[in-house]
């Protein structure tokens, strides 16, 4: 039953991570002017990551498979990362207008919510298969 519930909130993140990607990013882009895009983006990404990083914490916790706690443990200290060191940095590239900074860090942490995103297909297939 636990693992249920833990494959049940990795399915949820999915979800969420796919949604802010495919539907709310653009949408704040194309529909909010720069500095009010730019402000929405700076709220939202830690409260994303912490909310994501807590969930797999937990979904890591309710699992029974110990290869699917560890690859979920990591991916919630992605999260943890993403949230408490990467952010402050883009933030701080982007306020003190250093472009190339910025670009490097913001795609370090696009290409890490990627392979979160990735990791948690590869946990669901695996875990159904498993079960």
């Amino acid at each position: 039953m636990l693992t249920q519930i833990s494959d049940f909130i990795t399915a949820a993140n999915v979800g969420i991570m796919l949604f802010f990607s495919v539907a709310v990013a653009p949408t704040i882009f194309m529909v909010l002017p720069p500095e009010w895009s730019a402000a929405y983006v700076r709220k939202f990404f830690p409260k994303y990551f912490l909310f994501l990083g807590i969930t797999s914490t937990i979904a890591a916790a309710l699992h029974s498979l110990p290869w699917v706690q560890i690859s979920l443990a990591a991916c919630a200290v992605v999260f943890y990362f993403s949230v408490f060191w990467l952010t402050p940095r883009i933030n701080l590239a982007r306020d003190n207008k250093q472009l190339r900074t910025f670009n490097r860090l913001h795609y370090t942490s696009v290409g890490l919510n990627l392979l979160q995103l990735a990791a948690f297909v590869w946990i669901l297939i695996k875990s159904v298969l498993a079960a």
